[in-house]
């Protein structure tokens, strides 16, 4: 039998693997040093950044930091805190960055001279990493802390952008500046653009990754794919992301409790087949391409409908690049909400430490959106609540961009 040989996939290095191959690099790392990392910190032979950074430092790496999900990334869900503990292995203190505050604190940060910032973002304008990022940059500003951002992919790409531009007024842990859904930048882009327009003008210094095109989608890299968080388990999960965490501000299930949360959606009233075959329909009319939709059942776990069998599909993005994963997320919403009728729901749930105002306006970063859905369910109309205030977002990125 013969084995097709494959070509290698092009090896992106990131600014963690520069850093811990460059000493000329490491002279930037004045002083006492913190670290914001989680478990996809990882160089391509997975060891986590923690490990070259001892190596570099020695008894300068004083203090470990944590984001949303925790610095292990063991924590399933929203407004699920994690405490500050030292760690038993490494022997350092640990802060939570996703307790009872979510700005470092005076003394979180007492005697560090530096900030290394290594963290896996995906893309979105509602994953908390890069708000995270901008409140310590905001804090180490006022204690004349340098930041050091170790850059890595965005894994839906860096040419794609999509969705609304944050509206004035609903600003939260999950959208803190006007980006849109899809913002289309790298973690250290996003720094960048934050420092210039958004008030969060510390000392940077991002170490940039060799040979990443904005093109390229995370299987395109040759790097290994850790969980940046519980239940984003493939790079295909990040893919459909942008359009499927709207769910999390409704009654349908977004996967939750399955194996592929975020690309299983679904709800006990739908009958899978002729739903998928609506929706086909639809995307043919919408000019959705690069994604099939596959109707199945499944019963979650844990979360939403517990052990209740749902009837929905999988999201299964064949070409990422043509792939509109925010549109398409609108879409399927639109379509739940006509096809259940009275059985569809706005979650009135707190959502990210937010109380007075619907998880979905929050992760819309607007209330027009939702009154869309409800009212006119046109795509042109969506498009036209795209285009508000593109042209200035557009304008800031291109004058940021590092690759």
């Amino acid at each position: 039998m013969n084995i097709r040989e494959e070509a290698p996939l092009p090896a992106v290095i990131t600014g963690l693997e520069r850093l811990t191959n460059d000493v000329v690099l490491q002279k930037i790392l004045k002083g006492n040093v913190g670290l914001l990392c989680h478990s996809a910190s990882i160089d391509r032979n997975y060891t986590m950044s923690i490990f070259p950074l001892q190596k570099i430092l020695g008894a300068r790496l004083k203090k470990l930091f944590g984001p949303q999900h925790g610095f292990v990334t063991d924590v399933q869900d929203n407004m699920v805190e994690s405490p500050d503990y030292v760690h038993p292995f490494f022997k350092l203190p640990i802060h939570s960055l996703y307790s009872q505050t979510r700005i470092p604190t005076d003394e979180m940060l007492a005697g560090l001279d530096t900030m290394v910032v290594d963290l896996q973002d995906v893309g979105t304008r509602v994953y908390t990493y890069i708000h995270t990022l901008t409140l310590l940059m905001e804090k180490c500003r006022e204690k004349s802390i340098k930041v050091v951002i170790l850059d890595r992919p965005n894994p839906i790409g860096g040419s794609m952008v999509e969705g609304n531009v944050l509206q004035k007024g609903f600003e939260s842990f999950v959208g803190r500046q006007p980006i849109p859904q899809r913002h289309g930048m790298t973690i250290g882009e996003v720094a960048r653009m934050a420092q210039r327009f958004f008030g969060s003008d510390c000392d940077l210094e991002v170490i940039t990754m060799l040979g990443w095109k904005r093109s390229m989608f995370f299987h395109e890299t040759g790097l290994p794919y850790v969980l940046p968080s519980p239940n984003l388990s493939s790079p295909e999960s990040t893919y459909v992301y942008p359009g499927t965490v709207l769910f999390e501000g409704t009654n349908i299930s977004e996967g939750r409790g399955t194996t592929r949360a975020l690309e299983i959606i679904g709800h006990p009233k739908i009958e899978p087949f002729a739903f998928c075959q609506k929706l086909q329909k639809k995307m043919q009319e919408w000019n959705l391409e690069g994604v099939k939709v596959r109707p199945l059942v499944f019963r979650p776990t844990f979360h939403k409908y517990h052990n209740i069998s749902c009837g929905g599909l999988q999201i299964h993005p064949t070409e990422p690049l043509r792939f509109y994963s925010w549109r398409f997320g609108q879409m399927l919403v639109r379509t739940f909400f006509e096809e259940l009728g009275p059985d569809f729901e706005w979650s009135t749930k707190a959502y990210e430490y937010e109380y007075d105002r619907l998880a979905i306006d929050l992760i819309n970063g607007s209330d027009k959106i939702k009154r869309w859905c409800e009212t006119d369910g046109q795509l042109s109309t969506l498009l036209k609540l795209e285009a508000e205030g593109m042209d200035e977002y557009l304008g800031r990125r291109e004058s940021i961009l590092l690759y």
